[in-house]
């Protein structure tokens, strides 16, 4: 499998391996995301490219329970323009993409990709990000409730067709 993250809006998409590189000038030797070894089940043969920042490959078997961990290293404001104050931060979408092993030993053959969206913020604003949309989500009638996802303690990924 390979975790990557990526830019959500389309927008960012089409500059993405540009908004990437500044990052990189802004960060020298850092990496987007990581796999949390310690955390993670059941992984093995863990795979980092240099030159691709945000993304992990790892072998796993889906006859045993396995968990990836991971660990995104940048904030969605970071990728926001400067302006004052109050910012939103773009949102960033982890995709894992599942392939199978072919007769001569690649793993070329596409099984599965699924996705979430998600943002990252530093701890204080993450808090307070969290505050207002809860009490938001209060002021709102039940019916306008329902066309929000619920909460969940883990990440529940969608499946991408």
């Amino acid at each position: 499998s390979i975790i990557r993250v990526v830019f959500h809006d389309r927008r960012l998409q089409y500059t993405e391996h540009q908004q990437l590189e500044g990052w990189k000038w802004n960060r020298p030797g850092d990496r987007l995301l990581d796999l949390d070894i310690p955390m993670s089940v059941g992984v093995i043969d863990i795979k980092t490219n240099p030159s691709q920042l945000n993304a992990v490959e790892f072998l796993w078997d889906p006859t045993k329970c396995t968990s990836a961990f991971i660990q995104v290293h940048c904030i969605s404001t970071e990728f926001t323009p400067r302006k004052h104050g109050g910012e939103k931060g773009v949102p960033f979408r982890i995709q894992v993409d599942t392939f199978k092993q072919t007769e001569n030993g690649e793993y070329t053959d596409h099984l599965h990709s699924a996705s979430c969206q998600i943002k990252v913020f530093k701890p204080k604003g993450a808090d307070r990000k969290q505050k207002t949309d809860r009490e938001k989500m209060e002021k709102r009638t039940a019916h306008e409730k329902e066309k929000y996802q619920p909460s969940y303690d883990t990440t529940v990924l969608t499946e991408v067709t």
